[in-house]
């Protein structure tokens, strides 16, 4: 089973905190997919990961671009997983239990799905998808950020 990380924004914004994992992830030499609840969500990502840091450069493309198969990081706002991704991400809202099931659609290594714990139907919706997950066996990994604003890991859950 995919292990799935939970990361529960308390101090950052999504876009402060993703492309900090996304280069974290590029150095391991992982691909990655990153899934947006919705288009305009996605095209907001993808403009906000073009211009975050002038000093830095996270490769990645969208459907838009074509050549999904050679690009580091995806983008998608649907379950696909055309980059083979090892690790994939959910942000905005995107659901990730159904994706988990398909083999084509699942990442290699794993699951992050990323949510902000000021917005009770995103709290809401990550406390279901919690549970759903646990009931079919994924590796469950809860993350919240810590008065550094460092990760930190709260409870770990493992079902046989």
């Amino acid at each position: 089973m995919t292990e799935v990380r939970f990361y529960h924004l308390t101090r950052r914004t999504l876009e402060r905190a993703l492309p900090v994992l996304l280069e974290m992830s590029l150095e391991r030499g992982w691909r990655v997919a990153v899934q947006a609840g919705d288009e305009k969500r996605l095209k907001s990502l993808d403009d906000h990961l073009w211009s975050y840091d002038p000093e830095k450069f996270l490769p990645h493309g969208t459907k838009a671009e074509g050549e999904a198969e050679t690009q580091p990081i995806y983008l998608t706002a649907e379950g696909d997983n055309p980059n083979a991704a090892d690790v994939r991400f959910f942000v905005y809202g995107a659901a990730a239990p159904p994706l988990l099931a398909d083999p084509s659609a699942a990442p290699k290594l794993r699951a992050v799905l990323m949510f902000d714990g000021g917005d009770p139907m995103e709290l809401s919706a990550a406390r279901e998808q919690w549970k759903e997950l646990r009931e079919t066996g994924h590796e469950l990994v809860y993350l919240q950020e810590n008065e550094d604003g460092k990760w930190e890991e709260k409870k770990r859950e493992k079902k046989a």
